[in-house]
């Protein structure tokens, strides 16, 4: 038996969300795996008077922490009678992108994740002094050393975990400020692409859990220069 973790996007449209269940093993592709459900009232996915939520297998990746057969699995979310929820944006991206039309492009996606690490208790970027502000951008960027490159330990667990799991992560680099990083992912095809920068995020998530530091996607916590746009270059490839 095997541990698949459920994952899911939460009722802001950019939290996660997941839970663990065991399952028969090894599995090879979602379809293999049931449906489950959650409590949406405690997501604010649904009210409370009919609060069921049901989770649809829609990818697997390896588990880079409990690792063996184990999988994570990113799922989207539906009613018990089948209809999409509104938070559900995977599920019109997947009538597209299955389209015959699109489908025949091979629609090819990069996307890039700018993102900024916090410290825990005040909330301020890493590297930053406690109400201050840092000197001027220049030194930081794609930089090294302890003055200039500030939680890299994070950034190279993620990247190494991504590889594992099967992320097509391509690369990462320090940003301008202090304490932001940029992860990129592609070129992936299609939904993938959607599903891999996700799971991506969430396995983010768990390692700044475990470093004891809060991750920021939001460009107004840095308080100063922007940050977390995630820019996604199309191409298709050429015939």
């Amino acid at each position: 038996r095997i541990i698949a973790e459920y994952i899911w996007i939460g009722g802001s449209g950019i939290d996660l969300r997941s839970k663990a269940r065991t399952v028969k093993g090894p599995i090879t592709d979602p379809s293999q795996l049931p449906k489950w459900n959650y409590d949406g009232s405690s997501t604010g996915q649904a009210p409370g008077e009919d609060s069921e939520v049901i989770l649809y297998p829609q990818a697997i990746f390896k588990d880079p922490f409990r690792k063996g057969n184990h999988i994570l699995v990113m799922c989207d979310c539906y009613t018990p009678q089948g209809e999409p929820i509104p938070t559900n944006k995977r599920y019109s991206a997947a009538k597209v992108f299955s389209h015959p039309d699109v489908a025949a492009e091979v629609p090819w996606y990069g996307i890039e994740q700018e993102y900024t690490l916090l410290q825990k208790d005040v909330s301020w970027p890493l590297g930053w002094p406690v109400g201050g502000y840092p000197g001027p951008q220049g030194p930081y960027y794609c930089a090294a050393g302890a003055d200039k490159a500030f939680g890299r330990d994070v950034v190279d667990a993620h990247y190494k975990a991504c590889l594992y799991a099967g992320i097509n992560i391509s690369g990462i680099n320090g940003e301008v400020m202090p304490g932001q990083w940029e992860f990129q992912v592609g070129p992936s095809v299609g939904i993938s692409a959607g599903d891999e920068i996700w799971v991506a995020r969430y396995i983010l998530e768990r390692i700044t859990e475990m470093a004891g530091i809060v991750l920021s996607l939001d460009r107004s916590q840095s308080g100063a220069t922007g940050t977390a746009p995630a820019p996604t270059p199309t191409t298709a490839p050429s015939r």
